[in-house]
């Protein structure tokens, strides 16, 4: 496979038409190499528009998201080089990484030993050194991180029914925080910014669905 040209064709056929056209984040992704961060045996799949799945026997479990999600996450962030950064979710360490090139700092919380691991290994050989990949139990994650906060922007590498507002209370004012909302069938990215003390505004962004993240309260379901 030639791996510049379908780099160059997943930015070009994917991610443009998905309206992402800052040109620092399509430059970055020209530059960071996103198969570094995938298992050996899933190389072949870092430029196909689906999500890969990144523990050996769980097809619904923590992925690496489709490369056009990642990249309008990353340019709703609109990140600058003065600001601290929070994920939850580390996965393989990818959008780690992309942050850390746009952010003064970088933590990143994941609940599963092996992709704490995996994301550390590979931001490591990337020569990524304002990241820190913490191992936390679930319910650690989705409480965030107030000791270190708060946070000009955290976002949630996979999906949840709501954002708790512990997370939003960890953002500056003016801060932001990118999510994927909702139940199957319909889940949505929705941007959320703090505007005072205790409001946020949110926006929808586009349609998508995502794994869910571990930790996150679900709906209480009724039985009749």
């Amino acid at each position: 496979m030639n791996t510049e040209l379908a780099r160059f064709n997943m930015i070009e056929q994917q991610i443009r038409p998905w309206e992402v056209l800052d040109p620092a984040v399509l430059q970055l992704l020209a530059q960071v190499r996103r198969e570094d961060f995938l298992p050996a045996g899933l190389r072949g799949l870092a430029f196909v528009d689906t999500q890969v799945p990144l523990l050996e026997g769980e097809a619904q479990g923590p992925c690496m998201l489709e490369p056009k999600v990642e990249a309008r996450l990353l340019q709703e962030l609109q990140l600058q080089r003065h600001e601290k950064v929070l994920e939850i979710g580390s996965g393989s360490g990818f959008m780690a990484a992309l942050m850390a090139h746009r952010a003064m700092s970088v933590f990143s919380l994941e609940c599963r030993p092996a992709l704490v691991a995996l994301a550390r290994a590979n931001l490591q050989r990337a020569g990524i050194v304002n990241t820190q990949v913490l191992e936390v139990s679930a319910a650690e994650g989705a409480r965030g991180l107030p000791a270190e906060g708060p946070f000009d922007a955290i976002v949630l590498s996979g999906s949840v029914a709501e954002v708790p507002k512990a997370l939003l209370q960890q953002l500056k004012p003016g801060g932001r925080l990118v999510a994927v909302v909702g139940q199957l069938p319909i889940m949505r990215a929705r941007l959320f910014t703090r505007a005072a003390e205790a409001a946020w505004s949110d926006v929808d962004l586009f349609d998508t669905v995502a794994p869910r993240l571990e930790g996150f309260a679900e709906p209480t379901r009724f039985h009749f």
